[in-house]
């Protein structure tokens, strides 16, 4: 069955990056001139998917409208002559039906949030993709997924490896490799100290899963911070079924932390010709004063 759905879970308050964030979601911060969460659904389109399922909370209104039509920009732009501006507006709507809204009503968790979603899913695999997690690779990553998919015809999640000292941050996985970057998961852990983690390849915001996932979520057992996880659900759908990981290629940011964010800000600007000189001049002269 072809992967259609995604599921965005973006109901997060932000309140790490208060006060930017005390009237603006969390998605809608910009990565040099496209909002954080734009960046995800341009994965999600490019990887085929045909449905987008956004699972948000209160203060969402602005990533509504970023995916709605503004006629008065629109005539602006058109009236000014500003067609290739007018041209990436208008490619940001996509036709109706597309994009889908639910409400996450309580912040239970990642897990809880995906569960908010499942009869909009309905009874076929789909896609979860964390905006946070911005990945910078000439491979997209959820279009690779979608190929193992494919293959395996099995749940699959990203993953990377990180430092030993950071796995109390993450998802970490015991599990075999079985290919280049292919790995097949025999159990996992949601954050657990470096002392107890069974390796450093880490789960980060991308997965494929199976609706057998539901069942499992929608017993709503909490775990790690007393939140319902999507770990703890896919180690018990581990007892049914395989589960796969993909290693990636690529460099990940965590847009959920402030370093991180400006980070990818800085990487992304990099990447644009009209930016770069600028941008290396500035770099090598505040080098200097460390």
């Amino acid at each position: 069955m072809k992967i259609k759905k995604a599921v965005f879970p973006v109901a997060g308050l932000g309140t790490r990056f208060l006060p930017a964030t005390k009237a603006m979601a969390k998605e809608m911060l910009p990565v040099v001139d496209k909002p954080l969460i734009q960046y995800a659904v341009e994965e999600a389109f490019d990887a085929g998917i045909e449905q987008i399922i956004f699972v948000t909370g209160r203060g969402k209104k602005a990533l509504e409208d970023h995916f709605d039509r503004c006629f008065e920009v629109e005539l602006t732009l058109q009236n000014k002559g500003k067609k290739e501006l007018l041209k990436q507006i208008q490619e940001l709507v996509p036709k109706t039906g597309t994009i889908v809204y639910t409400r996450q009503n309580e912040p239970l968790g990642l897990g809880h949030a995906i569960w908010c979603a499942r009869d909009i899913v309905g009874d076929e695999p789909f896609a979860v993709l964390l905006a946070d997690d911005l990945i910078q690779t000439d491979k997209p990553v959820l279009t690779e997924m979608v190929k193992k998919f494919d293959r395996f015809r099995a749940s699959i999640a990203a993953v990377m490896e990180v430092d030993n000292d950071q796995t109390d941050k993450y998802g970490i996985l015991d599990a075999v490799k079985l290919e280049n970057n292919i790995f097949q998961i025999n159990d996992m852990v949601e954050k657990p100290v470096p002392a107890e983690a069974p390796s450093n390849l880490a789960i980060i915001g991308r997965y494929i899963l199976t609706p057998s996932i539901f069942q499992h979520l929608g017993k709503k057992e909490k775990g790690a911070g007393g939140e319902i996880q999507l770990t703890d659900a896919m180690k018990a759908l581990l007892k049914e079924q395989p589960i796969f990981g993909y290693k990636f290629e690529g460099t990940r940011f965590d847009c959920g932390d402030k370093a991180g964010f400006q980070m990818a800000n800085l990487a992304f600007a990099l990447e644009r010709p009209d930016m770069r000189e600028k941008l290396i001049h500035f770099i090598r002269e505040i080098q200097q004063n460390f």
